[in-house]
C-alpha cells in the first residue's frame, strides 16, 4: 500500500497557505498522482470545515489544478491555539505515520509552538517546516535551534527558503559544474565581481504587520540572496545529496564577510518617497497603513561582502533588494576580469571579460561577449548569447512541498546555515542603530537614490 503523509498546515487560514502553500500542493499533486497526502489544516481563525475546503478549491484552482481537489476531499480544519498544549494534543490525536508539520505563522507562534510540542510525544518519521526569518538574530537562531532539535532530528527540520526551490538558481548548478568554458573560470582568477539583485516594482502590497519589522535587509538578504551567494561560491560537493550540498554551503557562508570588515562603507539603505510606478501612484512608505515611520525602516537595501577563500579572496559579492522601483530586475550577474592582453590592433578595449548573467523569472541565461567584426573587422563590440528557459514547469514552492513530504532537507536551510546568515549582518544592523549610514530617500518608480548608480566598491 502506498505510503501517506499528514500534512498538517499550521496557520490555514492565514495568507501563506491561501497564496502559496495549498497552490503548490494541488500543483504537486497533479504532478505526481502516485503521492498520497492526508491535508489538514488548523488555524485561530473560526472556520468550519467547509469554509476550508472552499480555500482549498480556489486555490487550487489558481494553478489548474481544480481536479485535484478529490484526492484531498476529506481535509478537515480545526480551530486551535497552536501554543497550546492540549489544542496541539488534539491537533495529532490519532495520526500515525509520516507527518509533516508547517508552521505557516510568525516566528514568534512558531517559538511558542515548538515549546508546548516538546511536551508532547510525536510520530517518530515527523518533519517540521518552518517559514523565515529563524530567530532575530545569531543568539535567537541559536536558541530556536536548540528547541528544534529537542523534538526531531536536524534531518527532519525543514527551514524553508523558498528561492533554493527556484529554477534558476537549480540552473546555476549545471551551468557551474558541467561546463568546460566556465567550471575552470570560476574563481578569483578569473571573476572580477558578482551581483545579486532582487529588485521589486511593488511597494508594500498590506505587508506592513511583518515588513516594517524587517525591512529589506531580513526580508531578502538576510535570507534568501545570502543563500544564492552561497550556492555560487561554494565549493563543488561530491554529490547534491542532503549531506554534501549543505555542508558546501554552510562552508561558503562560513567563509563570509563584509568587505573588508566595513559595514559603514560597504552598506547602503533607502526609503522610497511618493512616486509613480506605470500608471500607479505610490504614498510614501511612511505613509501607508500600518507602518511606524519611527522605526527607519529601509525598503531598499546593499551590502557587499567577500568570501575568505582561496578561490574568491578579494571578490566583492554585493547583494540588492528593494521595493517601489521603476522595473523588476531579478539577477545574478558575474563579470569577468579583462584579459591580461589584446594584440595593437582591436579597438574599443573594453572594461571587462565579458558577462555572464542568470535572470530569475522567466529564467534566462546570457553571456555577454567582446567580438569584433562588422563595417570595421578590428573594431571591438558586445554580442549577447542568450537562451530562454522559460518560467520553470513549477513554482518554487511546489518544489520546497515535493522534498518536505518526500522527508528530503536537502534544499531547506540547516542549522548552522541560518545563524551563519545573521551573523554575516549583524555588523550591518550595528552600523545602521547606530546611525553610521544614513537612511536615504529614493521617488517610488526609480532606480533608487541618484548616488547608488556608482558602485560601492568603486
Amino acid at each position: 500500500m502506498p505510503k501517506t503523509t499528514t500534512f498538517l498546515i499550521l496557520g490555514a487560514s492565514g495568507d501563506l497557505t491561501s497564496r502559496l502553500l495549498l497552490p503548490a500542493l494541488g500543483q504537486l499533486l497533479q504532478r505526481e498522482p502516485e503521492r498520497h497526502v492526508t491535508l489538514r489544516g488548523a488555524g485561530s481563525d473560526a472556520w468550519t470545515d467547509k469554509r476550508w475546503q472552499s480555500a482549498v478549491r480556489t486555490s487550487f484552482a489558481s494553478t489548474n489544478a481544480q481536479d485535484m481537489v478529490e484526492r484531498v476531499a476529506g481535509t478537515t480544519y480545526a480551530q486551535a491555539d497552536i501554543t497550546k498544549v492540549a489544542d496541539l494534543k488534539k491537533l495529532l490525536a490519532g495520526i500515525e505515520g509520516s507527518l509533516v508539520l508547517y508552521f505557516a505563522v510568525p516566528p514568534a507562534v512558531t517559538v511558542a509552538a515548538c515549546a508546548a510540542l516538546a511536551q508532547i510525544e510525536l510520530p517518530a518519521d515527523t518533519v517540521l517546516a518552518l517559514e523565515k526569518p529563524f530567530g532575530g538574530d545569531e543568539a535567537g537562531a541559536q536558541e530556536l535551534n536548540h528547541s528544534l532539535l529537542q523534538l526531531v532530528p536536524e534531518n527532519q527540520i525543514f527551514r524553508v527558503d523558498h528561492f533554493l526551490g527556484r529554477s534558476t538558481l537549480l540552473n546555476i548548478l549545471g551551468v557551474r559544474f558541467a561546463n568546460r568554458v566556465i567550471e575552470p573560470v570560476w574563481s578569483a582568477d578569473h571573476v572580477e565581481s558578482v551581483l545579486v539583485r532582487y529588485d521589486e516594482s511593488l511597494a508594500l502590497e498590506n505587508r506592513a504587520r511583518y515588513y516594517d519589522k524587517a525591512g529589506a535587509m531580513i526580508d531578502m538578504i538576510q535570507s534568501h540572496l545570502l543563500q544564492v551567494l552561497a550556492v555560487l561560491a561554494m565549493e563543488p560537493p561530491s554529490t547534491l545529496g542532503e549531506m554534501d550540498f549543505r555542508s558546501a554551503t554552510a562552508a561558503a557562508l562560513r567563509a563570509t564577510y563584509i568587505h573588508r570588515d566595513n559595514p559603514v562603507h560597504f552598506s547602503r539603505r533607502g526609503r522610497y518617497t511618493a512616486g509613480t510606478i506605470g500608471d500607479r501612484k505610490v504614498p510614501s512608505y511612511v505613509e501607508e497603513d500600518g507602518v511606524d515611520p519611527t522605526r527607519g525602516t529601509e525598503t531598499l537595501a546593499e551590502i557587499t561582502c567577500e568570501v575568505r577563500t582561496a578561490r574568491w579572496k578579494g571578490v566583492p559579492f554585493t547583494l540588492r533588494s528593494g521595493k517601489a522601483l521603476g522595473e523588476k530586475r531579478a539577477e545574478i550577474v558575474v563579470t569577468f576580469r579583462p584579459v591580461r592582453h589584446v594584440p595593437v590592433g582591436l579597438t574599443g578595449i573594453p572594461a571587462d571579460g565579458g558577462v555572464l548573467r542568470f535572470l530569475l523569472g522567466p529564467d534566462q541565461i546570457s553571456l555577454e561577449l567582446n567580438v569584433n567584426g562588422g563595417d570595421d573587422p578590428f573594431a571591438l563590440h558586445r554580442e549577447i548569447l542568450d537562451t530562454d528557459l522559460g518560467e520553470g514547469t513549477l513554482k518554487a514552492y511546489t518544489e520546497v512541498l515535493s522534498e518536505i513530504l518526500d522527508g528530503d532537507v536537502a534544499l531547506s536551510v540547516r542549522a548552522d546555515a541560518a545563524e551563519q546568515c545573521w551573523r554575516i549582518i549583524q555588523p550591518v544592523r550595528d552600523a545602521w542603530e547606530r546611525g553610521d549610514v544614513p537612511l536615504e530617500d529614493y521617488p517610488a518608480g526609480s532606480n533608487g537614490p541618484a548616488d547608488w548608480a556608482t558602485s560601492m566598491v568603486d
